[in-house]
């Protein structure tokens, strides 16, 4: 005799676990603590066995016959239905290991476990959800050139050919590493090389007219903004190092003795710790935020939370305000120095590249040449403070 729908729902919990039996080894059983679950009893060479088919009402009893009948073919082709519901348990678990996000989710967490600096890994975590909705859920394996390209098209008809570049070279990153792990075998990303435009060529805007700097640095000596950001803006034309190393310095990278600031190998973008030598307006530009900044690790802590340090696009915003936001970003100021101290042919090209913290692009001259240039870029540096203040007082 079969079970009705009306039997399953006026069944009641008692005080010792009972069965409902349907037909064809399919049961129903009822445990004292008031929960319904299907079973399939049935004998695979010889031995008894059963097979949980999931509760009720989540598994209904229609739900509940199609799996028994679907066990049953499992049977009839001589396996056993308990073994291949594991091998599928399992073989779905590596899968899901191996889709895009998860081996991209580990790469990116190898990656910070070997010190990529924390603005980085957001960006990389940044390019990663961009492809998720297309690539996220797919294996590794099935992820070809089409359809790594059609991950990609969208950003690229759109215009942002530079996104859709790092798209492209972040994916082939992910894949190689699965390929490594030997979850891979083919890297589609180099194939598309050639199937997206090359980016336009992006230049950070930027003040080389010296008359122009002057009164640059007249706006901003009159800027009177929120006390980090307007330190913060002072400071970037001297130093003239990344926004982002500025942003996040740190108290324990200032030597004030030797007049010196390291930052740390996590924080540079090559990787690799910097020194910066500091004039005697860089330092008192730094010296003015030992108040404001009290019980702040950072030189420049943010408005909302000394925890943290100004924003990214602060400094920028500061210039926008005041009226150069075309002109001027806070990535120009680099671009300022190294043309107006190339121009000045007092300094050696290769002290300013390392002052910019630029790698040699040669890589058989880099082996040789590991001079730092300290004692030249000393005196560069307050040269090149003295300079602006000249500029900024019209005597330059």
């Amino acid at each position: 005799m079969t079970l009705s729908v009306k039997q399953i729902e006026n069944a009641h919990p008692g005080e010792r676990d009972y069965k409902l039996a349907d037909e064809k080894g399919l049961y129903l059983l009822v445990a004292a603590s008031g929960s319904k679950r299907w079973y399939l009893k049935y004998r695979h060479l010889g031995r008894e066995k059963k097979l949980s088919l999931g509760g009720y009402p989540e598994v209904t009893l229609k739900g509940a016959r199609t799996k028994r009948d679907e066990a049953r073919a499992v049977m009839a082709a001589g396996k056993d239905p308990s073994q291949e519901k594991q091998v599928s348990r399992l073989t779905a678990k590596v899968e899901a290991a191996n889709t895009f996000a998860a081996i991209a989710r580990e790469l990116i967490d190898k990656r910070a476990a070997e010190g990529m600096a924390p603005t980085t890994i957001a960006k990389t975590e940044w390019l990663l959800l961009l492809l998720e909705p297309r690539l996220g859920r797919l294996p590794v394996t099935e992820i070809t050139a089409p359809v790594l390209l059609a991950a990609v098209q969208e950003i690229h008809a759109s215009g942002r050919r530079e996104t859709a570049r790092r798209l492209r070279s972040f994916a082939g990153r992910v894949m190689q590493h699965a390929i490594l792990t030997g979850r891979a075998q083919i890297n589609p990303a180099p194939m598309l090389a050639r199937a997206l435009a090359a980016p336009q060529e992006r230049h950070h805007p930027a003040i080389v007219d010296r008359a122009e700097l002057g009164g640059l640095l007249r706006v901003i000596a009159g800027y009177e903004g929120y006390p980090s950001t307007n330190a913060a803006l002072r400071l970037s034309p001297h130093v003239f190092q990344r926004p982002g190393e500025i942003r996040t310095m740190k108290w324990v990278d200032i030597d004030f003795e030797r007049a010196r600031w390291t930052i740390p190998a996590a924080t540079m973008k090559m990787r690799k710790p910097h020194r910066v030598p500091l004039s005697r307006q860089s330092l008192e530009i730094i010296r003015s935020m030992i108040a404001v900044s009290a019980g702040s690790e950072y030189v420049f802590p943010a408005f909302h939370s000394p925890k943290r340090p100004i924003s990214e696009n602060t400094i920028n915003q500061a210039l926008r305000r005041l009226g150069y936001g075309g002109s001027m970003t806070a990535h120009g100021f680099r671009s300022t120095a190294s043309s107006l101290l190339n121009e000045s042919k007092l300094w050696l090209p290769d002290a300013i590249e390392r002052a910019l913290a630029h790698e040699d692009g040669n890589a058989i001259r880099s082996i040789y040449n590991r001079t730092d240039y300290w004692d030249e870029r000393v005196e560069m540096m307050q040269w090149w403070s003295d300079q602006l203040d000249a500029l900024k007082d019209n005597a330059g």
